[in-house]
C-alpha cells in the first residue's frame, strides 16, 4: 500500500511538473538560448518570456483554476471528457491572445511559430474531445518534439540526442497519466503523435 501510495504521488508530481501549457515557454527559452535570437538583449528576451509566461501559462491556470471551483470540481471530475471543453476554450483564447499579440508587434516569424504551433496543438485536441479524450500533457511532449524535429531541419543541427531526452520524458508523462487512470495507453500515444505533427506543420509550413 505505502507503494501505491508513492507510486501515485510520483505520478501525480511528474503531471504537475510538465503542465500541458509549459510548450511555449520552453520552447522560445530554447531559442533564445541554441540559436541566432541568442543575440537579442536581455531585456527583450524578458519581455518576451514574460508576455508569453502571462497568455500561456499564468491566464489559463487562473482562470481553468476559477473555473473548477465555481463547479465544485476535484482534477480528477475536470477530467472528464465531456468537461474538458471549456477548460480546451479558455486556453486556445488566450493563446490566440499571445499570437495575435506577437503579430502585432511585429516579433521573428520563429517567436510566433512556437506559440503558433502550441495553439494548432490545443484546437486538434479539443475537436478530438469532442468524440474521444485525448491526452493533452502527451500532446505538450510531443509537440516539443515535433518542434525539436522541424528546427533541426531549420537551423542544421543534430537533434538526436535532445529527441532521446524527450521521448525518456515523454514515456514517463505518459505513464504517470494512465497511473493516475486518466487516459489510456491509447490516448496517450495519440496525443503525443497529434503533438509532434502539429509542432511540425506549424513550424515548417506556416
Amino acid at each position: 500500500m505505502r507503494r501505491e501510495k508513492k507510486i501515485i504521488l510520483a505520478a501525480r508530481i511528474m503531471s504537475l511538473l510538465f503542465t500541458p501549457f509549459y510548450l511555449p515557454f520552453v520552447g522560445l527559452a530554447a531559442l533564445f538560448s541554441f540559436s541566432y535570437l541568442s543575440i537579442f538583449p536581455w531585456s527583450y528576451k524578458l519581455q518576451v518570456l514574460t508576455m508569453v509566461y502571462l497568455f500561456t501559462i499564468l491566464m489559463p491556470t487562473v482562470m481553468i483554476h476559477l473555473y473548477r471551483r465555481y463547479q465544485g470540481w476535484n482534477l480528477i471530475e475536470l477530467g472528464h471528457r465531456e468537461r474538458r471543453m471549456v477548460p480546451y476554450v479558455i486556453s486556445i483564447l488566450c493563446y490566440f491572445t499571445c499570437v495575435y499579440l506577437m503579430s502585432r508587434l511585429h516579433m521573428p516569424h520563429f517567436m510566433g511559430a512556437i506559440v503558433v504551433a502550441a495553439l494548432l496543438v490545443q484546437i486538434v485536441c479539443a475537436l478530438v474531445n469532442v468524440w474521444w479524450k485525448i491526452s493533452t500533457h502527451t500532446a505538450a511532449i510531443g509537440g516539443v518534439a515535433g518542434a525539436l524535429f522541424a528546427f533541426a531541419e531549420y537551423l542544421g543541427f543534430n537533434p538526436v540526442w535532445w529527441l532521446c531526452l524527450v521521448f525518456i520524458v515523454a514515456g514517463m508523462v505518459g505513464t504517470s497519466r494512465m497511473i493516475l487512470r486518466q487516459h489510456s495507453l491509447a490516448q496517450v500515444v495519440s496525443g503525443f503523435l497529434v503533438g509532434f505533427l502539429c509542432a511540425a506543420v506549424a513550424i515548417l509550413f506556416l
